[in-house]
């Protein structure tokens, strides 16, 4: 029986920044189970999948009553996983929530479910005001651009927009949920290499973009943080104590 949507939220052991880190303890709960948690605030644990292909993280998630699937080591990215995940699992729409997302906010995942109902063929992803010019200017976290009705124009880690003298003015962050149709999910799997542009940028979201799809992005909080570095995790300790 198709469902209305899952929940899927890859997870990989090594990271190139934070190697190990969905295991990583954040005041007595690994970070992927914190993930998990907040996903649980919006849904079922039965509509949510962990995408993994280690097994340390697949022991977690037995140890913690969560539902995984073993994914390729093939994968290119986490959307891949995503997609290997749709291909055995029927839904209208799959929501991707990252697994260093452990202050991902219920109410942005509320939001993009909702529009997802709304315009379920659409990809869509959130984004968020950049207000520290140290953000925009860290190659750690995606900034996106996009036109007055809200479609992705472009993503990047550069730092963009930006003037000529390279002062920020005004910018955007990427908020790593996302909302995937099947088609679109498809189409991204079929590559076998990352495209040419997703490959310089390192954003898995701007193969979309040279897929021809368009990408929606949605307005969201700020509380979310991806812990992508060690000063990343010092910050959301401080947050949660």
């Amino acid at each position: 029986m198709k469902k209305n949507f899952l929940i899927i939220i890859p997870a990989r052991y090594k990271s190139s920044r934070l190697p190990g880190k969905p295991l990583i303890d954040i005041l007595g709960t690994p970070m992927l189970v914190r993930t998990f948690n907040q996903c649980r605030k919006v849904t079922s644990s039965d509509n949510i999948i962990v995408a993994t292909d280690d097994e340390r993280i697949s022991n977690l998630c037995i140890k913690n009553k969560i539902k995984y699937i073993m994914t390729s080591k093939k994968c290119l990215t986490g959307t891949d996983r995503v997609a290997e995940v749709a291909k055995k699992n029927k839904a209208e729409f799959y929501i991707n929530v990252q697994g260093d997302e452990p202050l991902c906010n219920p109410s942005d995942l509320k939001k993009i479910i909702n529009y997802s109902k709304r315009y379920p063929n659409k990809v869509l992803n959130g984004y968020t005001k950049i207000t520290e010019k140290k953000q925009f200017l860290s190659s750690n976290i995606p900034k996106v651009v996009f036109r007055k009705d809200g479609r992705l124009l472009y993503m990047s880690r550069a730092a963009i927009p930006t003037t000529k003298e390279k002062f920020f003015l005004q910018a955007w962050r990427q908020v790593c949920i996302y909302s995937f149709p099947y088609k679109a999910l498809l189409a991204f799997s079929t590559k076998r290499k990352k495209t040419k542009l997703e490959s310089i940028e390192d954003c898995e979201l701007v193969r979309f973009l040279e897929l021809g799809f368009d990408v929606q992005m949605i307005s969201m909080s700020n509380k979310s943080i991806a812990v992508d570095t060690k000063q990343d995790l010092i910050k959301v300790k401080k947050i949660l104590k």
